[in-house]
Order: C-alpha cells, then sequence, then structure tokens
C-alpha cells in the first residue's frame, strides 16, 4: 500500500526538534493546575467536541464496585452510553482531519468491516497530588541533554515535560509517564492472518517500575528506570523461555540490558542488543521490540520533531472492551477486530514524528506517534517503510486503572496494511484475573539473570 503522510494541521505553531527549550518560564509553569491541568492538558473543551476535564474522580468512582490490587477486570463507569456518531468509510472523508493516515488506511481496506464508534467525550480522572507536585518541578527545571538521549533536572514520579516545546520533549513523556510501579499480569497475543486463521501465545509480564515508586516520587530521575521479566507460556514450542531486562534512564551512559534462558539448553545468555526493530515473540513480525507502548528504549536511531497539537479519535476510555465478558472469539475477526467493543473519542493529542537518521537502520523508515495531551501516552502510530510508504497502523485501548490511580495500556492492535493481518496484543479477557496492578510484592531480586533460570526451570 503506498500512502503519504496528510499535512498535520496545527493548534500550536509549527515546532521544529533542535535545541531544547527547556525550563519553561515560571510564569507558564504556573498555568498548571489553573487553566492546565497538573500535566499540562487544556482544560477547557473544544467548540468540535473535545471534553472539559472535569478531574472529578481520583481512584475509584463512588459508582463503581471495584476491589484493587487483585487483579480484578477493569469495571465500565459509563456502562450505559450509546455512540454519538459512527465514522464508515462511506463518510469519513468529513472527518479527515480528525484521523490519521493509519485510520484512513483501514476504511480503504476494509470498507465493510472497519467503523469507529464515536462515544461522548469524558475526561473524569485525575492523578494524586503527588504526581502533580513532580510535574510542576519537572517544567521548571527538566532538560533534555545528551543530544536527545537523557534527561537532567527532572524528578521522579511524573512526566517530565507537562508542556513539551519539542519533539524529543514529547517523546519522553511516553517514556517516563506516571503509571503503575507494580505490574503482574498472564497476558495473550493473537496473530491474525489475511485468511483469518490465528496463531496464538501467551506470556506472563512482570515489570517493577522504580520511576513510580511512592517512596521515589520527587527524588532525580536518574539510574535505573525498570526491570521487566517475560516468560513464555504458549506456544508450546517456547513454553519456558524466560528473558529479564534492565530499562536505564540515561541512555547516553547506559543501555538496555536483557538475558534469556533457553530451555533447550537450560542456559542464560546475556543478549548482545535487545530492542530497536527485532521483531517481537508471537507478533509474526508485526510488532518490534521497540514498538511495545508504540515507542519505547533508546531515541537515538531517530530524528524526533513535533508536529503540532491536534483535535483527533483516539481510543479511550476503553473499560468494555477489557471486560471479563468479551471473547476473544467475538472480539479477534478478520482484517479488524470487531469494532462493537472498541470506544472512539475526540480528544486533543500531540503528533510527533520520528525520521530514521543517516547512516542508521530500522525497519520503520518513519514513525508518526500521537500522543494523548492528558497522559503523555502515545495511544496510536502510523509506521512507515524505508522507503516511505504506509506500511502500519497501531494503537493502545488505554483506560485510568483504579488501584493506580493513574492511566493503564490494555489491547494493542498492530495492523499489517499490506498483507491484511494484525496482531492483538495483551489480551486478558479470557485470563482468570487481569493485570495486577500495585499489589506492592515485587523486589528486585525477582529481575536477575538467576531468577530466569529459577523461572524456566
Amino acid at each position: 500500500m503506498k500512502a503519504t503522510m496528510t499535512a498535520i494541521p496545527l493548534a500550536v505553531g509549527l515546532l521544529m526538534a533542535g535545541a531544547a527549550l527547556a525550563k519553561v518560564p515560571a510564569a507558564e509553569a504556573d498555568k498548571l493546575g489553573k487553566e492546565l491541568t497538573c500535566v499540562g492538558a487544556e482544560k477547557a473543551g473544544s467548540k468540535d467536541g473535545v471534553p472539559e476535564f472535569t478531574g472529578k474522580w481520583l481512584g475509584t468512582p463512588p459508582s463503581v464496585q471495584y476491589t484493587p490490587h487483585v487483579g480484578q477486570h477493569p469495571v465500565d463507569p459509563y456502562p450505559n452510553e450509546k455512540p454519538v456518531l459512527t465514522i464508515t468509510a462511506e463518510n469519513q472523508a468529513q472527518y479527515a482531519a480528525k484521523l490519521s493516515d493509519g485510520q484512513k488506511a483501514l476504511f480503504a481496506k476494509f470498507p465493510k468491516t472497519f467503523r469507529m464508534d464515536i462515544y461522548p467525550g469524558h475526561r473524569d480522572f485525575r492523578y494524586p497530588d503527588s504526581v502533580c507536585e513532580s510535574a510542576k518541578k519537572n517544567a521548571l527545571n527538566a532538560e533534555i541533554a545528551d543530544g536527545g538521549l537523557s534527561i537532567k533536572g527532572a524528578v521522579k514520579g511524573a512526566l517530565p515535560f507537562p508542556i513539551p516545546k519539542d519533539g524529543q520533549e514529547a517523546l519522553m513523556n511516553n517514556m517516563f509517564p506516571s503509571r503503575a510501579f507494580n505490574e503482574n499480569k498472564v497476558a495473550d497475543i493473537a496473530n491474525v492472518l489475511s485468511d483469518g486463521s490465528i496463531s496464538w501465545g501467551r506470556q506472563r509480564n512482570t515489570n517493577l517500575d522504580y520511576g513510580n515508586l511512592p517512596d521515589q516520587i520527587g527524588k532525580p530521575l536518574e539510574g535505573l528506570m525498570a526491570n521487566s521479566v517475560n516468560a513464555t507460556l504458549l506456544p508450546e514450542r517456547e513454553k519456558g523461555s524466560v528473558s529479564v531486562s534492565a530499562e536505564p534512564v540515561n541512555f547516553a551512559k547506559d543501555k538496555r540490558l536483557a538475558w534469556n534462558y533457553d530451555p533447550g539448553t537450560r542456559r542464560v545468555r546475556q543478549l548482545p542488543e535487545y530492542g530497536f526493530d527485532q521483531p517481537l515473540g508471537g507478533s509474526g513480525g508485526k510488532m518490534t521490540i521497540d514498538s511495545d507502548r508504540l515507542f519505547n528504549g533508546s531515541p537515538e536511531r531517530y530524528n524526533w520533531k513535533l508536529l503540532g497539537k491536534r483535535e483527533m479519535y483516539i481510543p479511550a476510555n476503553g473499560y468494555k472492551l477489557h471486560s471479563k465478558t468479551v471473547k476473544y472469539a467475538d472480539l479477534v475477526k478478520p482484517g479488524v477486530p470487531n469494532p462493537d467493543y472498541i470506544r472512539w473519542e475526540l480528544r486533543r493529542v500531540w503528533a510527533v514524528e520520528g525520521s530514521l537518521k543517516d547512516n542508521y537502520r530500522h525497519l520503520y523508515g518513519k514513525r508518526v506517534l500521537f500522543l494523548d495531551e492528558d497522559t503523555g501516552h502515545a495511544v496510536m502510530s502510523d509506521l512507515y517503510d524505508a522507503r516511505g510508504s504506509l506500511w502500519q497502523y497501531a494503537y493502545i485501548n488505554y483506560y485510568y486503572a483504579f488501584d493506580t490511580k493513574a492511566w493503564q495500556a490494555g489491547n494493542a492492535f498492530f495492523f499489517d496494511l499490506n498483507s491484511g493481518g494484525y496482531v492483538a496484543y495483551n489480551l486478558f479477557q479470557e485470563r482468570p484475573t487481569g493485570p495486577v496492578l500495585n499489589k506492592g510484592d515485587l523486589k528486585p531480586s525477582m529481575f536477575t539473570p538467576e531468577a530466569a533460570r529459577n523461572m524456566g526451570n
């Protein structure tokens, strides 16, 4: 499929990546918590339907019955709402300014089955005061350093650049957001081929995020960012494989380290390089390691440019999708997932373009990320090949996790626009429990090479 990047209308001036414009003036930082939310989003709604920020709920809403830290599946605080608009292949031209190239490509490729049900917008959840305090400090003090590979002056517990001024700053918000400090889950992955056949995988994922530990909030953002362990449960031929990784804060000084336990040899070996465009297991080549959360790891291979802020239809408040009543057979359909389960809302996003640097290699010659203004999380991405042709489109369904008082990445879908296949990633609807968040039972000793060997055995 050949496509070109649609011109993006700017709500702010075009901001080019270059020398960082860090440390916003005190008068601008003072807008946080007033006309801006405490993490930098515009509080006001828009004439086209972006809702006003209310922030009326911190944690579990009064109407919801929920037990935190045990893996209860998400509960929808808006269970009775109906779509206010449906976008289809027939009418999508009317809404082109609020769609990405990838969304338009899905309408072109699957005109009969892809649709977007647009729901009333809600911005009802807020972060704790500790997050707001860290965000304010970061606005005043954080700076991009080492050519975009590190941050100086930032503290833990909130995105580093609540008022981003260039592409590097916006990208770092996606890499260092407020999120769960402990996560333990079993998740399924479905590689859906163009003929509708499915290859299934399953992994146990455990993550310890040092930047959001309660006793670390407000302390300097430095050292180790996170530890992760991924244990393969399916397919049977790969069962027992375990990898552990350590993610640094400063990519100029440190690199991501990873070890893998191979059940065939019963040995643990350090991986010479882990990340970038290495294929993600179980994805059939439709995902790279650095496309998890749409971008992760060292930003060194791309030039990052802030294209501006725009209003777009993005997945939001994805509670219905993640209910334990949803069956994979009903959700995972040929071509596109069942649109009955996907909730889209009109929201503001920051558009960030990464273009591959000269003399660097990557499967994606260009990637455009769309970051939710309210969270800093990348929620959609258009991915282009080395020739500049649109190749993939991906989106993540986030929901506010009552356990964490922050947003949680749920199901993600990665579409190969050439083959017509896709990957449904991070599925947990049919697992006995959903993600167990912030239980507080994870320790650094659980993320060592020896721990990988013990888990594999």
